[in-house]
This record gives C-alpha cells, sequence and structure tokens, in this order.
C-alpha cells in the first residue's frame, strides 16, 4: 500500500502517454491547491496566483524531459536562477509559496504524485496553522510611516512624544535628502497602540514638520532571501 502511494508512475524511467496526463492533472490539481491557500493565508495579485496554480505544472514538465539527463539538469537549474534576476523581492510568504509550487512540480516530473499530494497538503495545513494562531507574534498593527522635514529642523527625538502616545514602538529605518537637499524623508517602522487614532496622530506629526508631506501604510515585508 505504501508502495502504490509513495512510489513513482514512471515505468522503468520511461515517460508513457499515461503517465504524462496523470502527472499533469496533479500538478495542475495541486497549483490551485496551492494558490487557493496562498489567497486565504495573505494578500497577493492575482498575476502571483495564477502564476503559483501553473508553476508545478511547468516545472514537471521540464523534469520530465530531463529525465535523469545530468548535463540537462545543470542547464536547466541555470536557467531557473535567472528568475531571482527577472523579478522584484517578494515577501517571505511568497518565496515559501514559490519553493513549495517547485517542490510539488519536481515530485511529479518524477512521478511521485503521493509524496506531492502529501507534501503540498501537510505544509499548507502548517501554514494556515501558522497564521491563523498568530504562532511567531505578527503584529497585525505594524506600519511605515514615511515624514518630510525641512533641512534646518533637527529631527532627532522631536516626534519622540507623540510616538509615545501613539505606539508601542517605533524605530527610525532610514534617513535620505530630497529635493536637491533641501528636505529630509525619514521612514520609520511603527506598532501603533490598540485603538490609536491615526488621524489625530498624523495631524500632531504635521504641527512638528511643518506640514510637509507624511504618508503612513502597510509596512512592506521583504524576503530574506532576495
Amino acid at each position: 500500500m505504501t508502495a502504490l502511494l509513495f512510489g513513482s508512475i514512471l515505468e522503468n524511467g520511461s515517460v508513457t502517454g499515461a503517465a504524462f496526463f496523470a502527472a499533469t492533472a496533479c500538478s495542475l490539481v495541486l497549483g490551485l491547491y496551492i494558490a487557493m491557500i496562498h489567497r486565504v493565508i495573505g494578500g497577493c495579485t492575482r498575476s502571483f496566483l495564477i502564476t503559483l496554480a501553473l508553476l508545478p505544472a511547468i516545472v514537471q514538465l521540464v523534469i520530465l524531459l530531463v529525465n535523469g539527463n545530468i548535463g540537462a539538469g545543470v542547464a536547466v537549474a541555470g536557467a531557473f536562477s535567472l528568475v531571482r534576476f527577472r523579478s522584484a523581492p517578494g515577501s517571505g510568504k511568497e518565496i515559501t509559496a514559490i519553493f513549495l509550487a517547485m517542490a510539488v512540480g519536481l515530485a511529479t516530473g518524477m512521478g511521485y504524485l503521493g509524496i506531492a499530494f502529501f507534501f503540498a497538503v501537510v505544509v499548507t495545513i502548517a501554514a494556515l496553522i501558522f497564521e491563523k494562531t498568530g504562532l511567531f507574534g505578527g503584529d497585525g498593527q505594524q506600519r511605515e510611516l514615511k515624514v518630510l522635514v525641512p533641512e534646518n529642523l533637527d529631527y532627532e527625538g522631536i516626534f519622540d512624544d507623540i510616538f509615545a502616545r501613539y505606539t508601542k514602538r517605533a524605530e527610525l529605518a532610514e534617513v535620505k535628502t530630497a529635493n536637491m537637499g533641501s528636505v529630509y524623508k525619514l521612514t520609520w517602522k511603527i506598532h501603533f497602540r490598540d485603538g490609536a487614532p491615526v488621524k489625530a496622530f498624523m495631524d500632531e506629526l504635521r504641527q512638528r514638520n511643518g506640514n510637509l508631506e507624511i504618508s503612513c501604510g502597510r509596512a512592506v515585508e521583504r524576503g530574506d532571501l532576495l
């Protein structure tokens, strides 16, 4: 029974028509499943979801074509590495989803449909549990605050009392000049207190920075691997 579930459907390493269609169908179904779970876990674009749904089938075909040829395998690995330089950095969740889709494609391409199904289900269930239970202490109130200040304003500590009233934590992440050096652009990673009024927070900041531009939005996650 175990050999039936976790064995390869390829006969002596050769690809038959039935094996090809079975592997492709499994790849498409699991790709769609991974995309739907990723949609539940976190917001992403429609384009990215389509990519996740199709990626296992694409990788599966590549593996079937390589079919044990070491030289071809090395060439394919080099081609896939170029994708990194053609795409923008993504969040950790997106990187994980891409690697999961590729792992499923590798498994189905080698004929191990049972392993692909089992692995995809286990990993996505674990991801759902981690996300919904907040196991690693995620903070939904994290925001990225950008404030412009005039060049003659000493910004060191000028907003500390405001941060103390409205935020749990505020970390100055970046300082750079803009408009030919006439203003500084300050970027903080902040965590709002529960129920903190964002408008009042912004109004107090405007009174300190000379009513220059202020923006406060969702903090952009960057994957550590890219």
